[in-house]
């Protein structure tokens, strides 16, 4: 049997749809998340800690996501305990001969910052992801809720006992904070 015209013409038009359809829907841009960064927020009843990871230029797309996810972890546990060492040299010198008219002038600036943080976080779920086909970057969403993040630094041995006693004292005077801050700023 062969189609006739009118079928073909309503083949055409459908697919035409749906391929519109489909690009714009990739024309949406990246999600809110991916802009906003890592933080903490106040939902509905749940305490929430998120980490937006990403990574870019990898073409192994199951290697990209897994590193993207590794990063916002890694963003994560920046939040809770990070050792930094910082150095900064400076070198100047002016020397003159007889004629204090003339002078050679040298300087060096050096700096270094050494940023290392380390933990154990039980609990972290990868909860979206997106990838920007023009950058070939790819960004992972992950969520360690407050009450999962209490458990776990209970348990914790790497932590020290002073920021487990505080995270545990003040997670929910935290988060109560931010939310009067969001409240102020909404015009609440």
């Amino acid at each position: 049997m062969i189609p006739n015209n009118d079928a073909i013409a309503r083949f055409l038009r459908s697919g035409l749809i749906v391929a519109l359809l489909v690009s714009l829907a990739a024309c949406g841009g990246p999600p809110a998340w991916v802009k906003k960064g890592s933080a903490a927020y106040n939902e509905k009843d749940a305490k929430n800690i998120y980490g937006v990871g990403s990574v870019v230029g990898i073409r192994n797309e199951p290697l990209a996501w897994d590193a993207a996810e590794n990063m916002a972890r890694a963003e994560i546990t920046k939040r809770f305990q990070t050792y930094t060492a910082y150095l900064m040299r400076n070198y100047a010198a002016s020397t003159t001969a007889a004629d204090f008219s003339k002078s050679t002038e040298e300087q060096n600036v050096e700096r270094a910052v050494k940023t290392f943080a380390s933990g154990t976080l039980s609990g972290v779920m990868p909860v979206d992801r997106y990838k920007d086909e023009d950058s070939l970057t790819y960004y992972v969403l992950v969520k360690l809720d407050l009450k999962s993040m209490q458990e776990a630094l209970a348990q914790s041995k790497e932590l020290s006992p002073q920021v487990r006693d505080f995270v545990r004292q003040n997670g929910e005077k935290l988060f109560e904070k931010l939310e009067k801050e969001e409240a102020k700023r909404d015009g609440k």
